[in-house]
């Protein structure tokens, strides 16, 4: 993107385009550091995804809790499978990517 636009902007402004999206992307990560998720019913759901993709909290680095899905915090050397089906959940709902609600079978 930066390839493309900056070099049609006078130097000027272009660094000023750089040192901003810099701070907005270094003030979402922080922000996303301290904000608990919200609820998924929430109406600020939509904004913590926005400020949580502006931060690029993506794959390895997303947080652990979203406001759709529960994570199951179980040490490394853990089965996860064994562990979600000891608490009555899906394995796959499980995971922090999912993206999915956790499933209670029965």
């Amino acid at each position: 993107m930066f390839q493309t636009i900056l070099p049609y902007l006078p130097a000027q402004y272009a660094g000023d385009l750089v040192s901003i999206l810099t701070f907005l992307i270094a003030a979402a990560a922080l922000a996303m550091r301290f904000w608990k998720p919200p609820a998924a019913s929430s109406r600020m759901a939509l904004l913590y995804k926005a400020v949580s993709a502006l931060a690029q909290s993506r794959g390895w680095n997303t947080n652990a809790y979203q406001p759709d899905a529960k994570a199951l915090m179980i040490p490394a050397d853990a089965s996860r499978a064994v562990e979600a089906a000891r608490l009555g959940l899906d394995p796959a709902s499980t995971h922090p990517k999912s993206g999915e609600p956790p499933k209670v079978s029965g």
